[in-house]
């Protein structure tokens, strides 16, 4: 009777250490998108914060994928109440500035923020080298399938996605990125 009562023990026990195993084997950041390698979903988002010079746009501006096509697109989505966003905050600003002379555009999206709140945001942290848009109604954010913020997006000259970023980005990874993506033209799908 003991051997019964161990076998359907077993039978529950196996199953949940296989999950408590699996989730310790997996990285919970490193949530698989099935847009790397698909046509970029397309956008037209007005500018709320300019960015420094070289890279700023005019407030009220509207940045259109479209228009960037044959250039590769660093998309971002950040919010002020996101503490994670503050940690690549300065890097991407620097890595953007150092690709201030080449056919690469970082785009800031504001993800279910106010444009005040993003704006004091960029001014609290120091400045921003590139643009911000807002996304009305979060519908680009929900088209590129966020999970939360941070959450990057690297988009290829041909319009494809290349790769996305979950969590901080880091300099060396978007760097990595960009730098393959110009020295062939076309999207890489290596892990960072």
């Amino acid at each position: 009777m003991n051997w019964r009562r161990a076998s359907i023990a077993g039978l529950f026990v196996i199953p949940v250490l296989g999950l408590f195993i699996y989730g310790l084997s997996h990285d919970p950041h490193d949530i698989p998108s099935p847009l790397p390698g698909k046509p970029a979903p397309t956008f037209a988002l007005e500018v709320f914060a300019p960015g420094q010079p070289p890279l700023g746009r005019p407030i009220g501006d509207t940045v259109r994928l479209a228009e960037l096509r044959g250039q590769v697109v660093v998309l971002n989505f950040w919010a002020s109440w996101c503490l994670a966003c503050r940690d690549e905050h300065v890097t991407l600003s620097e890595v953007a500035r150092h690709y201030a002379d080449k056919p690469v555009h970082f785009v800031g999206s504001l993800y279910q923020d106010t444009p005040n709140n993003g704006r004091q945001w960029i001014a609290e942290m120091g400045g921003q080298s590139y643009p911000s848009v807002q996304d009305p109604h979060t519908r680009t954010a929900i088209d590129y399938g966020l999970y939360g913020v941070p959450e990057t997006f690297i988009i290829g000259p041909d319009g494809l996605i290349a790769h996305k970023i979950t969590g901080p980005a880091s300099a060396r990874a978007v760097a990595r990125i960009v730098d393959s993506l110009l020295a062939s033209g076309t999207p890489g799908k290596g892990a960072p």
